[in-house]
C-alpha cells in the first residue's frame, strides 16, 4: 500500500507517494528525477548510490526511504551550496586531476568524499584510501581519484 511522505533532499522538502519497502536510491531516481545518484549492484558494495544522510555517507540502495522522512538527505545534484551553478571544490578536482573515466561511480565517490573531509578536513593519503574503500571504480585505478581528494582538501582547507 503507497504512502505519502516527506523528504529533505538537497534543502528542498518534496512529498512522494512511494511503496514503504522502496529504497530511497529508488525514490531519489524515480520519483525526484535526481539521476546523478546511480543504482548498480543493489547490495551496498560497490557505493555508486552514496548520498549524505544528516552528514553521514550512506549506501541509498540499502537504506529504506520511509526511514528517511526528518532526516537531511543531499545528493551529487545538492553538492555545491552556490545558487550560480558553480562546481563544488571536489567535483573540480576531479575534472582537474582526470579522476573520471566512465563516470559511473563519480557521484558516489564525490559524496563519500565530501562526507570525509567534512569529517577530517586535511586527511591523509591512507585516510582517504580507507574512507572510499567502499566504493568500487572499474576504470580509473583509484590513484587519479586520491589525488582529486587531496587537492580539494588543500583549496578547501
Amino acid at each position: 500500500m503507497k504512502k505519502i511522505i516527506e523528504l529533505k533532499v538537497n534543502g528542498n522538502t518534496h512529498e512522494v507517494f512511494i511503496e514503504p519497502w522502496w529504497s530511497l536510491a529508488r525514490v531519489l531516481r524515480e520519483q525526484l528525477g535526481l539521476t546523478g545518484t546511480k543504482i548498480s549492484c543493489e547490495t551496498g558494495d560497490c557505493g555508486a548510490c552514496t548520498v549524505l544522510i544528516d552528514g553521514k555517507a550512506v549506501k541509498s540502495c540499502l537504506f529504506p526511504a520511509m526511514k528517511a522522512r526528518g532526516k537531511e538527505i543531499m545528493t551529487i545534484e545538492g553538492i555545491s551550496s552556490n545558487k550560480r551553478g558553480e562546481l563544488h571544490p571536489l567535483q573540480e578536482a576531479f575534472i582537474r586531476h582526470f579522476a573520471v573515466q566512465c563516470g559511473y561511480c563519480t557521484p558516489g565517490m564525490i559524496i563519500a568524499a565530501k562526507a570525509l573531509l567534512d569529517e577530517n578536513p586535511k586527511p591523509t593519503e591512507e585516510e582517504v584510501k580507507e574512507y572510499l574503500c567502499g566504493n568500487l571504480c572499474r576504470c580509473t585505478g583509484y590513484t587519479k581519484i586520491i589525488e582529486a581528494v587531496l587537492a580539494a582538501a588543500d583549496k578547501l582547507g
